[in-house]
């Protein structure tokens, strides 16, 4: 792997929502994922001028994050079937409107269809053949459609969602053919979704609104919902900037003042944030367990890796980087360091840019012993996490009002090969 030079200011972190991280750590260990509610409120807050916020669930599934927005007023997106059981377990009702959970996706696997029916869940076809297989077992009920606008955005080329290069969503010439399609099998098409990727500004987010307009017209005035989808982006870096919500609002309120003067009724504006309520809410604490030089480079090796959290070896994906020392020392040199973890893989780095080239981050010294938080990592962090290397799963703390609280235990070594089929004893 190629090495290029960052010139970031390491930090030194004491609290995570006002808790010392020592002591976080002392009484749940590491790796550990750190949740602050009140940040999670903060954002869901700032959408508010929406009718609904739904939350994609999909960026960070914990039962108590989940219940945390349900209180709060949030509704729910899911895109498989254990998304669907994961919000109907957080008190999610499975119907009404409006719906309070939809099943979005681009195909139905048999668990899923089966799922949805049974229970009366909304579902959001990103494909004809799930008209096709929906609407060949139930009759009468209302459903959404994505549609692919034919472009789209993301910071990595994987989390482009629009465009011909994308598996999401109707393609937008196709959507006459979907509605036909949709009539044949006597399900009513009452909403239109868009989602073109991650990291959405407000340049791509007019031409977002440019396409939704004209579809939904296509679609006809038994449309009564709109939904801006998500990608809403956050700042990881000191030089980002924040989007304006008051700002994105405008846009989209727009389109659907025009659309409602077209079809006579109110058209419903939701939104779908995932990334954007719950990324910065969240933390990952490891411990160094390696300080090593290879040749001129400095590397921290700590006890979490992308086993924990894959979004660096998978987009190059940045995020700050600070140190937390178990024993506080008055002065602290900055160092450039490499930030990985224990796997047995060369791509186990966090400081990597897309591509792999790994980068060094500038850091303040430390030894073995001494924590590292992983910032802004509450989405596609825990979600993303895995067993490779037959790694436990890590825990995950939700902190509200100053408490914290086990949301998650730790997976036990029991646990990893509960699921293994024991050998046959008589070989």
């Amino acid at each position: 792997m190629a090495f290029s030079q960052e010139n970031d200011s390491g930090l030194i972190r004491e609290q995570i929502a006002g808790i010392p991280i020592a002591e976080l750590v002392k009484q749940f260990g590491t790796p550990l994922y750190v949740y602050d509610a009140a940040i999670i409120r903060s954002r869901l807050a700032e959408l508010r001028r929406f009718d609904v916020v739904r939350y994609a669930q999909k960026a960070c599934s914990n039962l108590a994050v989940l219940d945390l927005l349900r209180r709060e007023g949030a509704l729910v997106d899911a895109v498989s079937a254990g998304e669907i059981h994961r919000a109907l377990a957080a008190g999610y009702a499975p119907s009404g409107d409006p719906p309070p959970i939809v099943y979005t996706a681009d195909i139905f696997d048999r668990d899923a269809l089966d799922l949805v029916i049974a229970r009366d869940i909304h579902v959001n076809c990103g494909s004809r053949d799930m008209i096709e297989q929906y609407g060949e077992r139930v009759s009468g009920r209302e459903i959404t459609l994505r549609i692919n606008p034919g472009f789209g955005h993301g910071h990595s080329r994987k989390t482009n969602t629009g465009g011909d290069l994308s598996k999401h969503g109707i393609w937008h010439s196709q959507l006459h053919d979907a509605l036909v399609e949709a009539e044949h099998y006597g399900l009513g098409v009452t909403g239109i979704h868009m989602h073109i990727g991650s990291g959405t500004d407000l340049e791509h987010l007019a031409q977002v609104c440019t396409a939704m307009e004209k579809a939904a017209l296509e679609a006809g005035r038994n449309v009564r919902s709109i939904s801006a989808g998500g990608g809403l982006p956050v700042p990881y870096r000191p030089q980002d900037t924040r989007i304006d919500p008051a700002a994105y609002f405008e846009l989209w309120n727009a389109t659907r003042r025009r659309l409602e003067d077209a079809f006579g009724h109110a058209v419903r504006l939701e939104i779908e944030p995932g990334r954007y309520l719950v990324a910065e809410a969240g933390f990952l604490i490891c411990e160094i367990r390696a300080v090593k030089k290879q040749g001129d480079n400095l590397f921290y090796l700590a006890d979490a890796g992308f086993n924990n959290f894959a979004r660096p070896i998978l987009y190059g994906a940045y995020h700050p980087i600070s140190l937390a020392p178990r024993e506080p020392r008055l002065l602290r040199e900055s160092v450039e360091a490499v930030v990985g973890g224990p796997l047995c893989e060369s791509g186990d780095i966090f400081t990597q840019e897309e591509g792999g080239f790994v980068t060094k981050r500038r850091l303040p010294a430390a030894a073995v012993g001494d924590l590292l938080v992983i910032e802004i990592a509450g989405a596609y962090g825990f979600v993303m996490g895995s067993n490779y290397n037959s790694k436990p799963y890590a825990a995950e703390v939700l902190v509200t009002n100053g408490e914290p609280r086990l949301v998650r235990r730790r997976q036990t070594y029991e646990e990893l090969i509960a699921w293994d089929v024991p050998p046959d004893p008589t070989g």
